[in-house]
């Protein structure tokens, strides 16, 4: 076959054939205005969901902490405190063996009288979102019978979202969420 026969069967393009290739600006400027219309119905979903995984994930290491606190009292063979603090930084919680108000915590670290020592310690900033607290100011967990005292109902709160923590006697705690509040967690 002969150069000018192959060119002979090879399809011509035309200019207007070209010109078709790709988006307009104008049909740019509308997908671009569709997704960001579609983005900004998200968003808000995307931050209530951001809270409460946030929440979820407070009250999750808070009972985690009281089970700890319990199973030291009894590894121990002596009496463990809960304490539940709020200051300028945030609310913050610190186990420890001392009496009420020997320890205290900040976002730094806890901070107990000499001699005596902080097993655990968690703090939330104010900007985080999240706060702890509780109806009482410091739970005593007792070696001997396991048991806590007094029995407490401690909050997990961001703006829009709120988990329970309901600690009895014995030292067992249920959760659940103030008007079905958190999918997944009993209404209290």
């Amino acid at each position: 076959m002969n150069r000018t026969a192959a060119t002979a069967t090879r399809p011509t393009t035309s200019r207007a054939a070209r010109a078709q290739r790709g988006f307009t600006l104008v049909e740019g400027l509308i997908c671009v205005t569709v997704l960001l219309l579609a983005l900004s119905a998200a968003l808000p979903g995307f931050g209530t969901a951001r809270e409460q995984r946030r929440v979820e994930g407070a009250a999750a290491q808070l009972e985690t902490d009281l089970q700890l606190t319990r199973s030291l009292a009894v590894a121990q063979n002596r009496t463990v405190r809960f304490e539940i603090a709020r200051d300028e930084h945030g609310t913050c919680y610190v186990v420890h063996n001392g009496a009420a108000g020997d320890c205290t915590c900040s976002p730094q670290g806890a901070v107990c009288r000499a001699g005596l020592e902080a097993h655990r310690h968690q703090h939330y900033a104010e900007d985080t979102g999240v706060t702890v607290s509780a109806n009482v100011g410091s739970l005593v967990f007792d070696p001997l019978k396991g048991t806590v005292t007094p029995t407490a109902t401690l909050r997990v709160e961001g703006p829009r979202v709120s988990i329970r923590q309901i600690i009895n006697i014995m030292g067992r705690i249920r959760s659940c969420s103030p008007n079905a509040g958190v999918p997944g967690y009993k209404t209290c």
